[in-house]
């Protein structure tokens, strides 16, 4: 809301934040980036964004900076009514960005559990450091111009996340994200393959020094394991740590499908692949893993479908690019696959250009075209950056029938670790090798799992039994003695605070012992009081609202939505008939 329209980028920087932090709850649901960013700027009802969005709150709010100082605002709607049930108004000073982030964020969070249920917070769900705040905006406006993901933009967001280290060299979101930046000049051949992860690794590792818990950093290692290394098991370990720390994190939540269905684990890979459509359903990267599931398990006509529509959204969409034609060769379109790249207009990498187009003509029987695009794979092969090639080549070899040189090449990728070597082996354009009982001894080895942590949580109790039972009696001592409840501000970190309990462990006990959320506990004591004095013939004089703000409640709406809910009746109803009665 800057008068300056260029801040556009300080303020999705700020809402990314937000999302980033709120996703580190482990109970809450929080849609990405991709999809929350889709209604930017759209005037669409919160109802028909919340079933777009399969969510029940709607967080809303605003940006506006002058100077050194933001102003920022925040409102919780429910969607099912679009009742705005919570807003607040944040004006703080930018010399501490991130104590601003965590203090809205944890306020966010509060509110969510209090009235909806139990969620366990950690005492910062942003990371606490010290950043110039100049270096700070730079990282932003670099984050900004990644996102699009494209030639011009990753240039640019190289160049500005340089100055922001410039400034601050532990700006731990610069580091990653020039990290990230360096992956994506690697995988696109905009850089030497070698030089840009060697550079991707080292500003990763400095980070998880900085930030031992950052979920970002561990699925740029988790990328860097699977395509330098050819190291499956290390690529689920970093992925599986990516999401332990943040479990909304959608693109690791991607790479786990992505990962368990090139071992064949079709059960597990769909429980990531829907965890990832759920928070992130608009997104045309969530919706090409899912392509990419069906191109895996056989289903190449679905698969194709959901490609086309990919690329109906994005033209340009490399990935999607990639693995059309591996479709339309395996559905028999070898035509379409020789002049695929000439008709799209789009840049690829030359071993998979070249690599498909070889594969067409080697299943349509056409020697003279084969051997022509055999030598151009060979020659790009033997070059330092010929990884692609090399790994196209072994295709070949098995649509060939040569299934001797094929199973060399896998021993070679194993020994040398081939970066595409855990992608090409289980291919439904290899599966001819499958027939060989060489197959499943190098599938073994190349999916071979060291002992790792099981992506399954188990939800643990935060108090026993005993310490329950006693907590449970000095609450309900306290609500009954003190009568915290007409306190109309009256928050669970402040009740906690009162009969010394962790907010954690108070949010814990209402809902697993007391079967409420705070809200409804507290409103039910309101509630009763509220009776109390309606039905006191001294107070006939006043009105029944002002009797409820008496009670503790601290808006006409919510007293007005919660006794309906509780009594079935509005308020004068209620009144009316008991007098009669």
């Amino acid at each position: 809301m800057s008068d300056n329209k260029e801040d556009e980028y300080f303020a999705d920087g700020m809402t990314e934040e937000l999302i980033n932090a709120l996703a580190k709850i482990t109970a809450l649901k929080v849609t990405s980036r991709t999809s929350s960013f889709h209604f930017k700027n759209k005037n669409i009802p919160i109802p028909t964004i919340g079933e777009e969005l399969r969510v029940s709150i709607i967080l809303e709010g605003s940006v506006r900076r002058a100077g050194n100082t933001v102003r920022i605002t925040a409102q919780l709607i429910q969607v099912k009514n679009d009742f705005h049930f919570w807003s607040e108004t944040w004006d703080r000073k930018m010399d501490n960005i991130f104590a601003v982030q965590d203090e809205i964020s944890l306020s966010i969070a509060d509110r969510i559990r209090e009235e909806f249920g139990h969620l366990e917070l950690s005492d910062h769900l942003v990371l606490q450091q010290k950043v110039n705040i100049n270096a700070y905006e730079l990282s932003l406006l670099a984050r900004f111009h990644k996102n699009k993901w494209n030639a011009d933009d990753i240039k640019l967001a190289k160049r500005y996340y340089l100055e922001s280290l410039s400034l601050e060299e532990n700006n731990v979101a610069a580091l990653v994200g020039l990290s990230d930046t360096y992956s994506f000049l690697a995988m696109t051949g905009l850089m030497s393959f070698e030089e840009a992860w060697s550079k991707s690794n080292e500003l990763v590792d400095k980070a998880l020094q900085l930030d031992p818990q950052n979920s970002e950093a561990y699925y740029q290692k988790a990328n860097k394991s699977f395509f330098t290394e050819s190291s499956y098991s290390k690529a689920m370990e970093h992925a599986l740590q990516a999401i332990h720390f943040q479990p909304n994190y959608v693109e690791a939540q991607q790479f786990l499908s992505f990962l368990y269905i090139l071992a064949g684990n079709k059960e597990k890979a769909l429980n990531h692949l829907n965890i990832a459509l759920s928070i992130d359903p608009l997104s045309q990267e969530t919706h090409f893993f899912r392509a990419y599931y069906h191109y895996m398990t056989g289903q190449f006509e679905l698969a194709l479908n959901e490609l086309n529509a990919c690329l109906a959204v994005n033209p340009k969409n490399i990935p999607a690019h990639g693995v059309k034609p591996l479709c339309l060769l395996l559905l028999k379109r070898y035509d379409e696959v020789t002049h695929y790249f000439k008709e799209h207009e789009i840049s690829m990498n030359p071993g998979d250009e070249n690599g498909v187009i070889a594969l067409a003509y080697a299943m349509k029987n056409d020697q003279e075209q084969l051997n022509r695009y055999r030598k151009i794979l060979q020659d790009l092969a033997a070059n330092p950056n010929g990884f692609s090639a090399d790994s196209y080549l072994f295709n070949l070899n098995v649509v060939l029938g040569e299934f001797d040189e094929a199973f060399k090449w896998v021993e070679e990728g194993i020994k040398n670790k081939a970066s595409l070597l855990i992608l090409r082996y289980p291919d439904p354009i290899v599966s001819p090798l499958r027939k060989d009982p060489r197959y499943q001894k190098f599938h073994d080895i190349i999916f071979k799992l060291h002992q790792l942590v099981d992506d399954k949580k188990v939800s643990k109790s935060l108090l026993d039994e005993e310490q329950a039972n006693q907590f449970q009696l000095k609450l309900l001592n306290y609500i009954n003695q003190y009568e915290p409840f007409l306190d109309a501000s009256l928050s669970l970190r402040e009740l906690a605070k009162q009969i010394d309990i962790h907010p954690n462990q108070l949010s814990w006990l209402l809902n697993a012992k007391l079967g409420k959320s705070f809200s409804e506990f507290i409103n039910s004591y309101r509630l009763d009081r509220f009776k109390q004095l309606a039905l006191n013939p001294e107070n006939q004089k006043l009105t029944l609202l002002g009797l409820a703000y008496d009670s503790g409640f601290n808006s006409k709406t919510v007293f007005n939505t919660y006794f309906k809910k509780s009594v079935g009746k509005s308020p004068k109803a209620w009144l009316l008939d008991t007098k009669n009665n």
